[in-house]
């Protein structure tokens, strides 16, 4: 599991982008509240995933509130989603 999502944080999603060296981790913690989480995979990380931001502090009551502010948040996610319509 990635840095940053803790053990007890179930992640239910995991986006990642078309060049598949960005995603962003959906997750769902023991409280009940929601949160997400931007990643980065470089060659020189030997393909691990790196947090790049501090989104996963932040709690939502619903994991559509956690989405929606991934997609505003993450610029990449917002143009994927924006490209997918």
């Amino acid at each position: 599991m990635s840095r940053r999502i803790d053990k007890s944080w179930i992640v239910f999603d995991s986006i990642e982008n078309g060049e598949h060296d960005r995603c962003v981790d959906l997750f769902r913690r023991p409280d009940g509240s929601f949160g997400f989480e931007e990643f980065r995979r470089d060659v020189e990380d030997a393909g691990g995933w790196t947090p790049v931001a501090y989104h996963s502090g932040v709690a939502y009551a619903t994991k559509e509130a956690a989405l929606g502010a991934a997609v505003k948040r993450v610029v990449w996610l917002a143009e994927q989603r924006r490209d997918a319509i």
